[in-house]
């Protein structure tokens, strides 16, 4: 089965919107009702995106979009899904059609390789977690016509997990944000803010240059 079409320039268009607003930094607001907005097929569609580039375990027994390929959080429990929906990005309309895509390299993956798809579920949350990884994979190639299409959805998994873009970063401490948690991400001062007096590795890294003035510039 071919991909599902789409409007590949309206597309491109969400994209590069979205790469401008991350140049500005990542989404912060509160994403919640967009997400909610979502189907429940997109979402699981999503979900188990995200849980391939960024595997968690499982929620409760049966949960396919997230395959339990390890322990410990991942990057649904990090709010993936949110950050994809954020109303600060242009790509929530985009949504239902981006995940219909990967259900039908989903669809075609399983055909080709006789991989039997549970009832019920999104082909791509069905799909066992080798061959969502070696789909995914292909997504990536040079001559993918959608790569940057996942390409910004690949970012913003990361940022989900390493940043928890979808809260202030003080909050998302403070409420135990798995990503923040599972990288040991420092909690701020008293006050809220960050602060590093330990800001170099405490050695120096070569021989100072007999030139250098005093305010550490070459001459």
């Amino acid at each position: 089965m071919s991909p599902a079409p789409l409007d590949r320039r309206g597309l491109l268009k969400a994209l590069a919107a979205t790469a401008a607003v991350l140049a500005a930094g990542p989404p912060g607001t509160a994403p919640a009702a967009r997400a909610a907005d979502l189907g429940s097929w997109t979402v699981r569609s999503l979900e188990a995106f995200a849980d391939t580039l960024i595997p968690g375990q499982r929620r409760r027994p049966g949960d396919l979009a997230i395959a339990g390929a390890v322990t410990g959080p991942g990057a649904v429990q990090a709010g993936a899904v949110q950050v994809l929906a954020s109303p600060d990005l242009p790509l929530g309309p985009w949504l239902p059609e981006i995940a219909g895509l990967l259900d039908a390299r989903a669809l075609a993956r399983a055909a080709t390789h006789l991989v039997w798809l549970p009832p019920g579920w999104p082909p791509f949350a069905g799909l066992p977690f080798d061959h969502r990884t070696a789909l995914v994979t292909g997504l990536f190639d040079p001559g993918e016509p959608d790569r940057p299409v996942w390409q910004v959805l690949a970012l913003l998994v990361g940022l989900a997990f390493d940043t928890a873009a979808q809260e202030h970063t003080a909050a998302a401490v403070a409420g135990g944000h798995p990503g923040l948690a599972w990288i040991g991400f420092p909690p701020p001062d008293a006050d809220g803010l960050w602060r590093f007096p330990e800001h170099s590795y405490g050695r120096p890294l070569a021989d100072l240059h007999p030139r250098t003035t005093p305010s550490g510039s070459p001459a």
